[in-house]
């Protein structure tokens, strides 16, 4: 089949990357593709490298007469079946580009929340009438999309995003960079903070820990309205605010585990994907896509959100056992490599879009 992409992939490799190898493999399969992106993208070399046809075509904004020209033109002269937006620029644009055309539209969708149909601007979207079906990231998304979509409910549908264990493969950032040893317990919390991330449940958590060989590692950018807290915490001491940074696989590779206390919108979190890859166990939250991840007891613990004192628990119990920390990695890095490998999402990509194609 032919498929047409609009995507955004000025961005870090590896955020891009389970989505673009997607293509890729699509390509190799026999599939003809064509990316309509930043003509600068650092992925552009390797889509063209791999029969990817490039089109340097990326929306000033959500309604870019140039770029609905220009996708139409291509959708129309190339006969396209499947026309598939990604984002809050391309998909208006794309959808537009549609009409007139025998592309079926599809969008992704990788939020939970902020889709209503009292909203004039989702109609440019996913509720968009062009769009005849929508990619969620998880089945919290896919769950919260089929409430508001215009389209059969039945082909709003979850996909994993594919992963390959070797694309994580890192060394672990040093301790003694941090200057902590062997014999402490780290923790790492990686977020660009907003109300939703629920750090203040983190730290009301930490009030509850029971080790002095605790440290918990803030990372990103946001946490300024936090510090007061942070200085109440009984362990503020052990709490370090690294700030942005590169390396965080590196980071996650090194701790012990990893906290996520969101206590709304999330997708399928990224942070939890490269820490199941390199081997770290989590706690996180019963919000968005979590739970699909981590398998409570198993590779990690679900807690619900903005529960502080369950959070706590949680971190105790991994705290006070290195040996189930251990365990839980082991299970983590399993569960991403079997259950969220990259084969099965182009498969399941190709079975959706034929399925779709077979609709009038």
């Amino acid at each position: 089949m032919k498929i047409l992409v609009a995507s955004s992939y000025n961005h870090a490799w590896n955020s891009v990357r389970p989505e673009a190898e997607m293509f890729i493999q699509m390509v190799k399969q026999g599939h003809q593709v064509t990316v309509a992106t930043q003509g600068d993208a650092d992925y552009v070399a390797r889509f063209r490298d791999h029969g990817i046809k490039v089109i340097d075509c990326y929306p000033t904004k959500k309604i870019c007469p140039k770029t609905i020209r220009t996708l139409h033109q291509e959708l129309k002269n190339g006969d396209y079946d499947i026309c598939y937006g990604f984002n809050s620029k391309t998909i208006p644009n794309a959808a537009f580009a549609c009409i007139g055309t025998r592309a079926k539209m599809i969008t992704y969708r990788g939020t939970t929340g902020g889709l209503y149909r009292h909203d004039p601007t989702a109609y440019l979207t996913h509720l968009h009438p062009k769009v005849q079906g929508v990619i969620c990231v998880s089945n919290a998304v896919r769950d919260d999309v089929r409430q508001h979509v215009l389209c059969d409910p039945e082909n709003v549908v979850t996909i994993y995003k594919g992963h390959q264990l070797a694309w994580y493969n890192v060394d672990p950032t040093t301790r003694a960079s941090f200057n902590l040893t062997d014999d402490d317990i780290i923790a790492v919390c990686a977020a660009h903070v907003r109300p939703s991330k629920g750090i203040s449940v983190l730290i009301e958590a930490t009030h509850h820990i029971n080790s002095p060989n605790f440290h918990l590692l803030l990372i990103g950018s946001g946490f300024e309205p936090h510090f007061d807290e942070i200085k109440q915490s009984p362990m503020a001491e052990r709490i370090h605010i690294i700030g942005h940074r590169q390396d965080v696989p590196s980071i996650m590779a090194m701790a012990d585990f990893q906290v996520q206390p969101s206590i709304s919108g999330e997708g399928l979190p990224r942070t939890i994907i490269e820490a199941m890859a390199n081997g770290t166990t989590s706690v996180v939250t019963t919000t968005g896509g979590s739970p699909e991840l981590v398998e409570d007891g198993k590779t990690g613990y679900v807690v619900p959100a903005g529960d502080a004192p369950a959070f706590a628990q949680a971190m105790n119990k991994l705290i006070n056992n290195k040996n189930k920390i251990q365990r839980f990695s082991v299970a983590a890095r399993d569960k991403l490599d079997h259950e969220f490998n990259a084969t099965e999402t182009v498969r399941n990509h190709i079975a959706y879009f034929n399925r779709i194609l077979q609709q009038k």
